[in-house]
């Protein structure tokens, strides 16, 4: 009974994943004016903009690299939707359009989401080892973020 059973749901598990092949979300990078980055309008220590770079760009900006498994269903649309989710929360290609408060405010949030380990996600990390930050790096980002300490 189950060996008649896996005949049938094996082929047609593979027959599903094939045919969403055909089905891919939207994998693009829009076009962003450099002016209006995190670098050019908060105009970070060069440390912070490289762990910003280096942990929170591929989700949080308009410069994803998209993975090889960005380009397999069904992985590519949760990677697709992650990134839709993490640019509509916090693109630090746009930086500019945040007014002060809001930047400050986006910058304390990003240093309790490093500090309480939400951000990078759990997820992102084991493929994606170099986005892990270090205790240090936290400190850094955290104690030297414009506008001084974000507790």
């Amino acid at each position: 009974m189950i060996r008649r059973m896996l005949r049938v749901a094996f082929p047609l598990a593979v027959a599903v994943l094939i045919g969403a092949q055909f089905f891919p979300p939207a994998r693009t990078n829009p076009v962003s004016d450099p002016e209006s980055s995190f670098e050019a309008v908060a105009r970070p220590p060069a440390e912070v903009a490289s762990l910003v770079n280096r942990a929170c760009r591929d989700c949080h900006s308009n410069e994803t690299v998209w993975p090889w498994y960005s380009k397999v269903a069904p992985v590519s649309w949760l990677v697709a939707k992650d990134v839709q989710e993490g640019r509509n929360h916090l693109n630090f290609s746009e930086w500019g359009r945040l007014g002060p408060e809001m930047a400050r405010s986006r910058l304390r949030e990003v240093c309790e989401q490093v500090r309480g380990n939400e951000m990078p996600l759990w997820y992102y990390v084991p493929l994606h080892p170099t986005a892990r930050l270090s205790q240090t790096e936290v400190t850094t980002l955290c104690n030297q973020s414009p506008g001084g300490p974000a507790d």
